[in-house]
């Protein structure tokens, strides 16, 4: 037997008023675009902006449905779009905004499982790292400069 340590490396800011001005204009799209979330079974509203590298912004929310495995997650909703939309362009980084829609949340809230696997594969179709800023409605922003960070065992098309 071996054992192993896997190190995570994050960047913690004190509010989106440290971060860089690329960072602070996503997350104003964010903030924006999550007061659209569709979220009337969970109350959990979730905005995310993704910077494109031609300059691009694409936004999207958790969409919900009875049919709870019918909704997408925001990340998702903008992600699929932004693939779909500039196929031969790369994503930068993202903002993500979470929280409940009955409470101020003020931690960091990460990408679900789901959402951490198609970040993982558009990291691996453009072969390059997608920034991740994620934050609750207010206080601390956590950058991370890979999914790798969240997701060390990652799944690829390499295993099929």
């Amino acid at each position: 037997m071996k054992k192993i340590s896997i190190n995570s490396n994050f960047l913690v800011y004190d509010s989106i008023d440290d971060l860089p001005s690329q960072a602070v204009k996503l997350f104003e799209s964010a903030k924006k675009i999550r007061k659209t979330a569709y979220s009337k079974y969970s109350n959990f509203s979730v905005g995310v902006s993704v910077l494109m590298d031609n300059g691009e912004i694409i936004s999207g929310t958790n969409q919900e449905n009875a049919a709870y495995p019918s909704g997408m997650c925001a990340e998702r909703t903008a992600l699929f779009y932004a693939n779909s939309k500039y196929p031969n362009s790369n994503i930068i980084c993202l903002a993500i905004v979470a929280g409940s829609n009955s409470k101020i949340n003020k931690t960091p809230i990460a990408p679900c499982g789901g959402c951490r696997q198609v970040i993982s594969e558009l990291e691996t179709k453009q072969d390059s790292s997608i920034g991740m800023y994620f934050m609750g409605e207010e206080g601390k922003v956590v950058f991370t400069e890979s999914i790798e960070n969240l997701l060390p065992f990652q799944f690829d098309s390499s295993f099929l």
